[in-house]
């Protein structure tokens, strides 16, 4: 039995690893968002420039899009595991399900995403924040020889510390990595996770600055008797994330059936596509975030509102169907954030002396819910919206709104995205397994876990989304099978 002294510095030992990569991983973060920054910068300008050119210019940014999303696409080829999200993979990661990532996902990731997010793709940066923070924290445990449980938790927890930085959320990210990534609130993972995050973050704020992500004015809190308004949002809402999900996995599948297309051609395509649509308004291409501020600046009218949540709801599933790298997190917020200010003007037609900070409470509110909904992570939702907006007076009613959409998504019967997602990278993973068994060669094996997103069809056997493992056990149950050979420093 080990004693709580050793114990005790097995867990100093995992902090003291976590503040590291944590350092590590701020700096990743970091440097991604300014170049992400300044990349976003170039397009709006470029779309500038090529619109004052006449008809002959809309052909630029189209070009720009369709060869970032080329770029991204060649780059997830050569490292398969660094395309879409890699959120799922990080889960399936802390599961047991598949190996770590390896080291090369991290250039991947930087510069894939860059390319194919800056190009225009309506993708989220925490997509290869995380998965670049979840690499450096496995690649940590591997160099200090953890063994398989500790290794997990590092992974967690620099995966919240990558969140965290992609947002300048920091509790959101400690959320992030237990609520959706672990789903358990253990000790042993806590601890770690939040010294990961708080380093992350105030080293990627050496490289940012310290301001929140949205600047929002004063917003006061909704009055009491329009709890009920929230309520039938959230609901609403619940549905909206249900369709938004299932359009995800639509888009991905309809991607798939042209099989006889290479998988480049095809996201140079997609890319193409959402060129045309930045030529048409700036707000139908990027991850969302200059267009959720133009909303909370009250620029954007109502009805480009209507027709940019339209767009962006297809837009958005079609753009991660490209196999590019890149997240679904921030369009996400995006689409949130039209819905709230759609429902508020809907709302005003039938109440015109309505409260006058409705508009802006809805607008956070539906950042949260739908996030929810989609995701199935609620408390994460709602801090990193708290976060971004540096705004809590909406709590209450972001709360009952969060819940009713939670709950409208779980009654459905529809699985998180992310364990959808997750259940088809394993189902790819092993129909190249079982393909490269039947046709072996010098180069025929595929590693464990690569998680390419391609075009094929899914592995006899395999899980399906929503089916479980008669042999996976949950968090709770892992955590009872370790729970002893953890307590204390288990490594050698």
């Amino acid at each position: 039995m080990t004693s709580p002294k050793t114990g005790d510095n097995g867990l100093i030992r995992l902090c003291v690893l976590a503040v590291v990569a944590g350092c590590v991983t701020g700096v990743l973060g970091g440097a991604f968002r300014w170049c992400l920054d300044h990349l976003t910068r170039w397009r709006l300008e470029m779309l500038d420039w090529s619109l004052g050119l006449g008809i002959p210019g809309w052909f630029v940014p189209v070009a720009v899009t369709a060869t970032g999303a080329a770029f991204g696409a060649f780059v997830a080829k050569l490292v398969p595991v660094s395309a879409g999200s890699g959120i799922q993979h990080v889960e399936a990661v802390d599961r047991g399900e598949t190996g770590p990532a390896p080291l090369r996902v991290i250039p991947a990731r930087f510069f894939g995403g860059l390319v194919a997010i800056g190009s225009g793709l309506i993708l989220g940066r925490e997509g290869p924040t995380v998965h670049m923070g979840a690499v450096v924290g496995s690649e940590t445990a591997r160099r200090v020889h953890l063994d398989d449980h500790d290794a997990r938790v590092m992974q967690t927890a620099l995966s919240g510390a990558g969140l965290a930085v992609a947002f300048t959320a920091p509790l959101a990210g400690a959320l992030f990595a237990l609520e959706e990534v672990a789903k358990t609130f253990r000790m042993r993972l806590v601890i770690p996770t939040v010294f990961a995050v708080a380093v992350a973050v105030a080293v990627a704020r050496v490289i940012l600055g310290d301001r929140p992500d949205f600047i929002v004015e004063a917003v006061e809190s909704p009055s009491i008797t329009l709890l009920p308004v929230f309520v039938v949002f959230g609901l609403i809402s619940g549905v909206i994330g249900i369709a938004y999900g299932r359009t995800v996995l639509g888009a991905i599948a309809l991607v798939r059936r042209f099989t006889h297309i290479p998988r480049i051609a095809k996201a140079a395509i997609i890319g193409g596509f959402i060129g045309a649509l930045m030529v048409i308004d700036s707000g139908a291409a990027g991850g969302g975030e200059g267009l959720a501020q133009s909303i909370f600046d009250g620029s954007v009218v109502l009805p480009i509102v209507v027709l940019l949540l339209v767009v962006r709801f297809f837009a958005g599933p079609l753009s991660y169907a490209a196999g590019t790298p890149g997240g679904l997190f921030a369009p996400m917020l995006a689409l949130g954030a039209l819905w709230g200010v759609l429902f508020a003007a809907g709302f005003e037609v039938f109440l015109p002396q309505a409260d006058p900070t409705l508009r802006d409470a809805l607008i956070l509110t539906g950042m949260a819910a739908l996030f929810g909904a989609v995701v199935r992570a609620p408390l994460t939702g709602m801090v990193v919206v708290m976060e971004m907006s540096a705004t809590t007076a909406v709590v209450i009613p972001m709360l009952a709104a969060t819940a009713a959409a939670v709950l409208v998504a779980q009654l459905s019967g529809t699985p998180p995205v992310y364990d959808s997602l997750r259940e088809l990278m394993l189902a790819d993973d092993a129909a190249r397994k079982k393909a490269s068994e039947n046709d072996p060669g010098p180069k025929g094996s595929v590693p464990k876990g690569s998680g390419e997103q391609d075009p094929g069809e899914k592995a006899p056997g395999a899980k399906g989304p929503g089916e479980k493992d008669s042999g996976e056990k949950n968090a709770d149950e892992r955590d009872s099978d370790e729970k002893d050979s953890h307590d204390g420093d288990s490594t050698p």
